[in-house]
């Protein structure tokens, strides 16, 4: 199968699980995870329909960049975890940040946005698993409540809603509870109506699992595998 046959066929996948779950697959944006991949893959994908995409690293993005200026109406996620150092130079590649862990972190992207005259949007990361090998915050985490009440400063920043990656099982229903959780979160942050937080974005689900996710409520699933086939560990 060609590229464009594998983004067709993942797009039939999403509109029966919409089905499923009496949703609206116009309400889902498939993003194609581009990580490790060159430009011309990138290319063949956006050819195909694509029109957001998701890197890992910041200094893998910085080289392909420039190659791929043109594409502009593609739109850049930065989705791996993104250290404070680094946030200059992502709000200068990236539409959307959508690991964003720390309310040090968001500030650091409010700086960036402000001196270059630009928003940035944002999703909180929750590590819903409470894997210790995974970034994002812990469900309860203090440090959440400290990112949504500092939202009304965060001028240049809009956070858009919430991001997870559950803990990995060969069966897509072992990720169910963890999608279900995500859910409940950005219900009752929604809930409160809190001033500069929207919370009208739910990004969960990668190849082997975003079914599942979008009959729990994913506005946004993350696919690159499926997509691309294997990748090439760098």
């Amino acid at each position: 199968m060609s590229l464009a046959d594998n983004i067709a066929a993942i797009r039939r996948r999403i509109a029966a699980a919409a089905e499923r779950a009496g949703r609206d697959p116009a309400e889902i944006t498939l993003m194609a995870v581009t990580k490790t991949f060159p430009a011309d893959p990138i290319r063949e994908a956006h050819a195909a329909g694509i029109r957001v995409f998701g890197e890992n690293r910041v200094q893998e993005f910085a080289g392909k960049a420039e190659a791929l200026r043109d594409l502009a109406d593609a739109r850049w996620h930065m989705i791996g975890h993104l250290q404070s150092n680094k946030a200059t130079k992502a709000a200068e590649l990236f539409h959307a940040i959508d690991s964003v862990d720390s309310l040090r972190l968001a500030v650091r992207l409010q700086d960036a946005a402000k001196a270059g005259g630009r928003q940035i949007e944002v999703l909180i990361e929750v590590n819903v698993g409470g894997e210790a090998a995974k970034s994002g915050l812990a469900p309860d985490s203090p440090e959440l409540e400290r990112m949504l009440e500092a939202a009304p400063s965060l001028t240049h920043v809009r956070i858009r809603g919430l991001m997870t990656v559950p803990p990995f099982g060969e069966n897509p229903e072992a990720a169910r509870p963890y999608f279900r959780r995500l859910r409940k979160i950005r219900d009752a942050i929604r809930a409160r109506q809190l001033s500069g937080v929207e919370m009208d974005v739910l990004s969960m689900g990668m190849s082997h699992d975003f079914e599942v996710a979008i009959e729990e409520g994913s506005t946004c699933v993350r696919v690159g595998t499926a997509i691309f086939g294997m990748r090439t560990k760098l």
